[in-house]
């Protein structure tokens, strides 16, 4: 049973799970302010559910690497959505600052954040 890692929080789930319903499950909102309520609800297609993933993840969806190709984004950023990433194994995930969570060249967000 991999286990998604979140700042202090470490969550068991099962392989292949949508990383995005995980966070949320967990009570891990993985937008920024107003993205929590705006956003497309799993559809890949408001990229404000980017977090970064160190681990075992699947590869970028079609759509969410067309999402994540054009601004605030950049295809370089090492991004990936939450909602078109199933875990695969152990997993690290960070999000950063930004209404689209793009601002990698920032600290990462904690669990109060």
């Amino acid at each position: 049973m991999p286990t998604v890692r979140y700042g202090d929080s470490e969550i068991d789930c099962d392989e292949g799970a949508v990383l995005r319903d995980v966070l949320l499950d967990a009570g891990i909102v993985p937008h920024n302010g107003g993205a929590e309520r705006a956003n497309c609800r799993g559809q890949g297609t408001c990229g404000t559910c980017a977090v970064t993933v160190d681990g075992e993840a699947s590869e970028p969806t079609r759509r969410e690497s067309w999402r994540l190709d054009f601004p605030p984004h950049d295809a370089d950023s090492g991004l990936r959505l939450a909602c078109q990433t199933r875990v695969e194994g152990d997993l690290t995930v960070e999000k950063f600052p930004g209404f689209w969570g793009q601002h990698v060249d920032r600290p990462p967000l904690t669990d109060e954040e």
